[in-house]
């Protein structure tokens, strides 16, 4: 069976969910896979509820849109309250639960994954990484990708003015993926 997943990526305006999906795009094209990438611009990203889709398929891609997602990533509530019915039985979402009450969150038609993104970025001394720790959690639950690929991507998508930060991304999206398992 060849690999396909899709996910919407979903959080308010700067919460750098255009960010992480750009960057799971770039570590499937460089994995070899087909990919689409469509981010949500507007009125949105000044504090609205942001997405992005992002297709990961061995097959071509028939459609980028994606009505019924087999994984989601939600980084706050309005997220959760927009997408959470969308995902199909059995699909897996990973719920910030720095700002999302878990209680909130569906179990059982689906696969809801807990991560204290904000926690754990603060941990790791910059709350803006939150995005990346979320990123590591999906990864780790839904095994898309190896870790390596998407930390090796982050050349893709980090300005050449912010390289210096390429280590501590790579240590949030591991400390994401520790916290999923």
């Amino acid at each position: 069976m060849s690999l396909y997943q899709d996910v919407i990526i979903a959080g308010f305006g700067g919460q750098g969910v255009l960010l992480i999906g750009n960057l799971l795009a770039y570590a499937g094209m460089n994995q070899g896979l087909n990919v689409t990438y469509i981010p949500v611009y507007g009125a949105e990203m000044r504090g609205g509820t942001a997405n992005c889709t992002v297709v990961l398929s061995e097959e071509e891609i028939g459609s980028p849109v994606i009505h019924r997602p087999l994984s989601t990533i939600i980084m706050n509530r309005p997220s959760l309250d927009k997408f959470q019915s969308r995902l199909v039985d059995g699909g897996v979402q990973i719920v910030n639960t720095s700002l999302v009450d878990m209680d909130l969150a569906e179990q059982g038609r689906i696969r809801s994954v807990p991560v204290a993104a904000g926690e754990i970025s603060d941990k790791l001394g910059d709350t803006r990484m939150a995005n990346m720790v979320a990123l590591g959690a999906y990864i780790q639950a839904t095994g898309v990708l190896p870790l390596q690929a998407v930390i090796d991507s982050l050349v893709n998508v980090i300005s050449a003015s912010y390289k210096h930060m390429i280590p501590k991304n790579a240590a949030a999206i591991e400390a994401g993926a520790k916290a999923a398992q």
